[in-house]
């Protein structure tokens, strides 16, 4: 008789507090805080300080959920729960196909980012690289994973306190070039707060959006955390902290150095305060910054998209090989099914034009939506359909249930917004085709279930 096998809990409590890290600082940050900083001004701060919060709330509202039960694949399991077992079908594979579509675009990135040192290397080799790189780390175990994720934030991490280290210091001397002073006054001096009016600002949001994706894949490692009733109520609660130094220092920072006026939106804003105190590799450090900023969105997306389907197998909603373990209890099958997605990205890298990246990645944005609002949703029921357990649970949202509906209004408010941006007005109209999809995929699902039970021979 075999032993049944179950997911190691390999990670530690620095694992999960620096994977929350890395999950709350995205790719954008460095290299699309030029683009942001161009639309909405000074105001982009208060953009990423909105969108912070509310997804502090979603991260309170999993939090609870995941201390009344912590399990990998929180998200469908909760929504099958809570919702019902449609809602845990179509968010389990909403989020598959999220970080599918993010870990394409991000593996694209890293054969950009190397082709600053190698121009002629091919794009597509150093993306193959990438995929097979971080599979062979997450084959071996979740330890593994964990402690590459753990490098990957460290870095991102001293990139951006160096450069609001820096960015103090340049402050209070007043630094002067050629270009311009750095003073706090150019957050107001370049026609205000509001440069670009109301409508940059609202604009800017549909950006700094995807720059949080991410954000809640420690709940994905609830189901291998080692201590998670301790770990992960810190993990979470120290977001709100994380976003103001990393996002609103960094970017803070950025604006008092150079108006924002000043900012190139086609460059990353990094390299230019590296580059104003004399960094001649500043270019190279930022590169091998963001390089590894989107490795590690890629390792992020081979673990959870992983997970998930390990336990979509689980609950049947996916082929039943997929949630076998391998002998250090990591989902194998899992790991390569969403590696192999991830290497037809390659092909169309090789084969398509940029365009289909930014669609992708503008779906995927679209798509992350719907689980986080689905989280606020089976929060609410699980509030409602079991009372005594919340009253009991040491790790309340606050302000619940109308911080609920709030954060509810705030999402359908984020997707009409997408409506009027010509880059991702194309993606709102095209998403509903995936939900289409997976609807007619769980109804086939749900009648070959009934119609396998009734073959089934009555017992005796």
């Amino acid at each position: 008789m075999t032993k049944e096998r179950n997911l190691e809990r390999g990670l530690k409590n620095r694992h999960i507090q620096l994977i929350a890290i890395g999950g709350a600082i995205g790719t954008g940050l460095f290299l699309g805080a030029g683009k942001s900083i161009h639309l909405a001004g000074p105001s982009i701060m208060l953009v990423y300080l909105i969108i912070g919060l509310f997804l502090f709330f979603v991260m309170r509202a999993l939090g609870e959920l995941l201390l009344y039960k912590s399990t990998t694949g929180s998200f469908t399991e909760f929504a099958q729960e809570f919702i019902g077992p449609w809602a845990g079908f179509i968010t389990g594979w909403t989020y598959w196909f999220c970080w599918i579509a993010t870990g394409i675009a991000e593996i694209t990135a890293v054969g950009m980012y190397v082709k600053f040192w190698l121009p002629h290397v091919p794009q597509w080799i150093p993306a193959l690289i990438c995929v097979l790189v971080l599979l062979l780390i997450n084959l071996a175990t979740v330890k593994a994973f964990g402690e590459i994720e753990f490098w990957f934030a460290l870095i991102k991490i001293i990139a951006i306190v160096a450069l609001i280290v820096i960015g103090f210091v340049l402050v209070i001397m007043g630094f002067e070039s050629h270009e311009t002073k750095s003073t706090v006054t150019n957050l107001w001096n370049h026609g205000g707060f509001f440069p670009n009016g109301s409508s940059g600002f609202l604009l800017a949001f549909q950006m700094a959006v995807f720059s949080f994706v991410g954000i809640e894949l420690v709940g994905v490692t609830a189901g291998e955390a080692e201590d998670p009733q301790k770990t992960l109520p810190k993990a979470i609660n120290s977001i709100p902290i994380r976003i103001i130094i990393f996002y609103i220092g960094a970017l803070f920072m950025i604006m008092s150095i150079y108006p924002w006026n000043g900012v190139d939106p086609e460059s990353s804003p990094f390299v230019k305060v590296f580059s104003l105190i004399g960094i001649p590799a500043a270019a190279g450090v930022i590169n091998f910054v963001v390089l590894t900023s989107a490795a590690s969105s890629c390792n992020s997306g081979i673990f959870s998209t992983s997970r998930m389907l390990y336990t979509l197998a689980n609950e049947g909603k996916a082929p039943r090989m997929l949630k076998h373990l391998n002998d250090r209890n990591v989902p194998a099958p899992a790991l390569i099914c969403s590696t192999l997605v991830l290497l037809v990205g390659v092909l169309l890298n090789y084969l398509l034009p940029d365009k289909v990246f930014t669609l992708v990645t503008s779906i995927s944005t679209i798509c992350f939506i719907w689980v986080w609002g689905v989280i606020i949703v089976s929060h609410m029921r699980y509030r409602k359909l079991m009372p005594d357990n919340a009253k009991t649970n040491p790790f309340k949202m606050p302000l619940a249930p109308f911080s609920s509906w709030i954060v509810l209004a705030f999402f359908v408010f984020v997707l009409i917004l997408l409506g009027f941006a010509q880059d991702t007005r194309v993606a709102l109209f095209i998403t509903p085709i995936w939900f289409i999809l997976l609807v007619v995929g769980y109804l086939v699902m749900k009648a070959a279930k009934k119609n396998g039970s009734k073959d089934k021979p009555s017992a005796l």
